[in-house]
């Protein structure tokens, strides 16, 4: 072979290299009609249009989540188009279900739908194999058990169950309601409806009695903390399970005495007056898995991270927690008595007292402006059904 052929032999293929190196980096961006000004703007540019995240991520690896998917998530990583359908062969399977008949799997699938990043398992309460939730064992309250492990076991060795009980464990599909306390449950006479639900989980001491046509008469649990409690012990419902949530170390300790039913000692570092003896057997009383906590602050909503400690506006209320974790063990949850309206002022904040929602002052722990904008998402995804249209 003479040697021109040689060099046209090596050249070439270089050549038609080179080509298609230069049409697949430029001709894409024309078919977009955008111009990057470096490798990085243009490999921004491809993956909002769907190329993959590994391509991205080798450009420019300091490229945050929400600017990788910024025109399709936002920063939590949920959908901005939360009226994203099912998969076709979820759609057809919910589809073909007798109207009212429990879905199984719902909630959870409509959740992944528009929230790539929710896993589903996650066990409502904590049990004696607490110490293998690593996501939670290396966080304070209320994030988690860190300094807490001895005492949980002395909780959990008395109470000696960490499930619902045996008729609702065995429920095939569960259909889960969430009461709030809102005052917009006043005069809704939704009191039977909240009753059909298989589990009815109520909030701190937010009384029944009086008020069961609009609230029910049914509870399956009562999430609450020492400060939260129901003080009156006549005023706690028959055959319901008292679940305990920390928020700090000192809940924990509160928590032993009442399971033990021994004498409150002290109550220093409360930050008002606390239930001194609560009306359940041990076997009757639960502790939330802190995660729910967690991943609502987090992930869910996007509070600010503090080292993983409580601080300023960092604190979900315990009814956006209450709905975390029945998205993670219910197969359709629904919310009811949620919401509150600062443009109403002399509506009332709670259905069973007078104090108007003018009262309301910014809160040091919550963030109630972003809390119902994540809970907004999941009512417009038809993620959960929101009975008094609140949120």
């Amino acid at each position: 072979m003479k040697p021109t052929h040689k060099l046209l032999f090596v050249l070439c293929p270089m050549l038609v290299l080179g080509f298609i190196y230069y049409s697949s980096g430029k001709l894409h961006l024309h078919v977009w009609g955008q111009k990057p000004q470096s490798d990085a703007e243009e490999t921004t540019v491809v993956l909002t249009k769907g190329a993959e995240v590994k391509r991205i991520t080798e450009v420019e690896p300091e490229i945050s989540v929400g600017r990788i998917v910024g025109s399709v998530y936002d920063k939590q990583g949920f959908l901005l188009q939360l009226d994203t359908k099912l998969p076709l062969e979820l759609a057809y399977k919910y589809g073909n279900l007798t109207e009212g008949v429990c879905k199984p799997g719902y909630a959870a699938a409509k959740m992944t739908t528009i929230y790539p990043k929710f896993m589903k398992p996650a066990p409502m309460f904590l049990d004696r194999n607490f110490k293998r939730l690593a996501k939670v064992s290396n966080y304070l309250p209320p994030f988690g058990f860190k300094t807490q492990e001895r005492i949980i076991d002395s909780i959990l060795t008395a109470t000696k169950n960490y499930g619902l009980g045996e008729e609702l464990d065995s429920l095939s599909c569960k259909r889960c309601i969430i009461v709030g306390n809102g005052g917009i449950l006043f005069n809704k006479s939704l009191g039977s409806r909240i009753d059909e639900y298989d589990i009815v989980v109520r909030l701190n001491s937010a009384p029944v009695s009086g008020y069961d046509k609009d609230v029910g008469t049914k509870t399956t649990m009562r999430i609450t903390y020492p400060e939260g409690a129901i003080q009156i012990p006549e005023n706690y419902e028959k055959d319901s399970l008292f679940v305990f949530s920390a928020f700090k170390p000192l809940d924990f300790k509160w928590f032993r005495q009442m399971v033990f039913k021994e004498k409150l000692r002290g109550t220093e570092g409360f930050w008002k007056s606390v239930a001194h003896y609560v009306p359940r057997e041990p076997a009757e009383m639960r502790i939330l898995n802190p995660y729910f906590v967690q991943e609502a602050a987090f992930q869910f909503i996007g509070l600010p991270f503090n080292n993983g400690l409580m601080g300023k506006g960092n604190i979900p209320t315990l009814g956006t927690v209450a709905i975390t974790m029945a998205l993670h063990n219910c197969d359709e949850v629904a919310v009811a008595g949620f919401g509150y309206d600062m443009n109403t002022p002399h509506a009332p904040m709670h259905y069973y007292e007078t104090v108007k929602m003018s009262a309301i002052k910014e809160s040091w722990t919550h963030n109630i402006p972003k809390e119902k904008e994540f809970l907004r998402k999941l009512v417009k995804a038809n993620v959960i059904t929101d009975l008094t249209n609140g949120i």
